[in-house]
């Protein structure tokens, strides 16, 4: 047999990818030492829910865990990325994935799901993890700009701000969130879309995905189409019967949210993990933080945010 392993690019998290080429056929073997329980055994069991809900995911091939790493399926090299990023008119690629999104979160999960000796249970988002998640900001991102007591100072003021904001949001933590869900992750193959990086998924708010994909930091879309794609969802989606400020609320508190994260999360992984390929999304997760604080429901944050925060100062990315 003529077996050949290449290491592919990565992902922001501790796994490795390689590609197993035999003969024509492909699978791609994952390796992770750090984080090993959720970047393989919480891995798998999202895929096998994707995939048993008809939502193409990679397959387990073979299981390694013992080993630090299994073999998965291949969905190919074509992310949803490369096949918007050219395109003048990029509404019906973009309705396209709002229509996977839907079916995603149609899902319905059981108690537990069982992988070697592990019951995995898909867990929910808290007021912790939201919490948890934008702290990335203040514990990652200031404190290349600012000092500690300055840090303190205002992570006390804005969480304050914050914990308000998000005990507004309307809906439920009831629906399969993807949590990664955006045009790098998806992937076409065989004229099938598929989705990769579900390690993350939790129970939570309809509009978090919703937000993450039409806020996506690595493509500027247009006001009007970030309009018709909210719209688009709306009318497909189990919301259709609510009013569409309600969803618009939801989706501007978990994009602020999501995308204090981002600016955390990005600054670690360059100056932690020695990945600078995402700072070059920086300027336009500015961009999309202070187009959403123009909410009226985020009044009072927008004011804290700009009364206690230097932006033209921490948006000079040289000081990082």
């Amino acid at each position: 047999m003529n077996y050949k392993l290449k290491k592919i690019s990565g992902d922001a998290s501790f796994r490795e990818f390689y590609r197993l080429k035999n003969n024509n056929k492909t699978s791609i073997i994952v390796s992770a030492q750090k984080e090993k329980f959720k970047n393989l055994a919480v891995y798998t069991v999202i895929n096998n829910v994707l995939n048993n809900n008809k939502i193409n995911a990679p397959k387990l091939l073979s299981n390694y865990y013992k080993n630090d790493m299994i073999e998965i399926s291949d969905l190919g090299e074509k992310s949803y990325y490369d096949h918007v990023i050219s395109k003048k008119n990029k509404l019906n690629s973009y309705k396209s994935l709002i229509i996977l999104l839907i079916k995603i979160q149609k899902i319905k999960v059981k108690k537990f799901y069982k992988f070697e000796r592990f019951k995995i249970k898909i867990p929910k988002y808290t007021l912790t993890n939201l919490h948890k998640e934008s702290d990335l900001f203040f514990d990652w991102y200031l404190k290349y700009f600012l000092k500690n007591k300055k840090i303190n100072r205002i992570k006390k003021i804005l969480r304050a701000e914050l914990n308000k904001v998000y005990k507004k949001l309307n809906y439920k933590n009831d629906t399969f969130v993807h949590r990664d869900f955006h045009i790098s992750n998806i992937m076409i193959h065989k004229n099938k879309l598929g989705i990769i990086d579900s390690q993350d998924a939790i129970i939570g708010n309809p509009l978090y995905d919703v937000s993450s994909v039409i806020d996506d930091v690595r493509i500027k879309l247009s006001n009007k189409l970030q309009k018709k794609l909210l719209d688009f969802y709306h009318l497909n989606s189990k919301l259709k019967k609510d009013q569409i400020q309600k969803l618009k609320n939801d989706f501007d508190i978990l994009s602020v949210q999501r995308n204090l994260k981002i600016l955390g999360i990005f600054v670690r992984l360059y100056k932690r993990d020695n990945k600078d390929n995402y700072l070059k999304y920086l300027p336009y997760t500015w961009i999309l933080i202070e187009k959403r604080l123009q909410n009226p429901e985020l009044k009072n944050l927008k004011t804290l945010f700009y009364k206690h925060l230097p932006i033209k100062k921490l948006k000079n990315l040289n000081k990082i």
